[in-house]
């Protein structure tokens, strides 16, 4: 995902208006600061954790469909969440990855010891970063301010960037609003921690649900494409239909777009 393939171009509701080589700081105000979001965006979960498994599976001579089991497993991540935002107790991404992870191990008959699951859990921290995330972040730090903005709690975001090898101006979390994205409390609190107004603001995501709901409070759009998320065989997220989204495939792309 190199420059060569930059594409990106603002979608309005329809019509839509493709800037090409134009560049989007011909036409709109850029963003002072960058908020992205992390599992999907920034990382590759999935085939990280399949190979976290696997690992695991070896040395205790389990068999499975370890694929089928991480796709489960973050399949479950958003209805543990929604329990958060539905008003139970607050609780950090380890604890509600721990629950999941032995609901879906218990439906497939799986017994993976608690050190094996406990290493499950913990790869959350060892994602491997897609290939052109650590320097277009490098690249957007030049002239914006770069956030973080994950369900993941700050220790385990911490560990996980430092893994990556991926820098960012600020690390900020759900857990900082005691919430969930897509919440709105959780982007107004990061807006209000970087002394940000939401039109100063671009939320940047591969998940159309945290684009929809930080556009809905004056954020700016930016939809990074990985069609690979799920795995070479699932369809790839379709772009939300927002005023003033901005696409881009990878973030080489993006800081092309952006002139950085």
């Amino acid at each position: 995902m190199g420059e060569a393939c930059c594409r990106s171009h603002i979608v309005t509701s329809p019509p839509v208006m493709y800037l090409a080589d134009v560049g989007i700081l011909a036409v709109v105000k850029p963003p002072r600061v960058l908020l992205f979001d992390v599992f999907g965006t920034l990382v590759d979960w999935r085939s990280s954790l399949i190979a976290v498994a696997e690992a695991a599976a070896v040395r205790s001579g389990l068999r499975a469909d370890w694929a089928a089991v991480v796709d489960d497993w973050r399949r479950a991540y958003q209805p543990a969440m929604d329990q958060i935002r539905q008003g139970a107790a607050w609780r950090d991404l380890d604890s509600l990855q721990r629950e999941t992870l032995a609901g879906v191990l218990a439906r497939r008959g799986i017994g993976l010891s608690a050190a094996d699951s406990e290493t499950l859990v913990s790869g959350w921290r060892r994602l491997r970063p897609w290939p052109d995330s650590r320097e277009g972040l490098d690249r957007l730090r030049r002239k914006h301010i770069t956030a973080t903005l994950s369900n993941g709690h700050v220790a385990l975001l911490a560990d996980l960037l430092k893994f990556a090898d991926l820098r960012v101006d600020a690390v900020l979390s759900a857990q900082l609003a005691d919430g969930y994205k897509p919440d709105a409390k959780v982007y107004i609190a990061a807006l209000r921690l970087l002394d940000c107004q939401p039109e100063a603001a671009a939320m940047v995501a591969a998940h159309p649900s945290d684009l929809r709901a930080a556009a809905a409070l004056g954020l700016r759009p930016v939809f990074i494409r990985r069609p690979l998320e799920w795995g070479p065989g699932a369809l790839p997220a379709d772009p939300p239909a927002l005023d003033g989204l901005l696409e881009a495939d990878g973030l080489i792309d993006l800081a092309a777009a952006l002139g950085c």
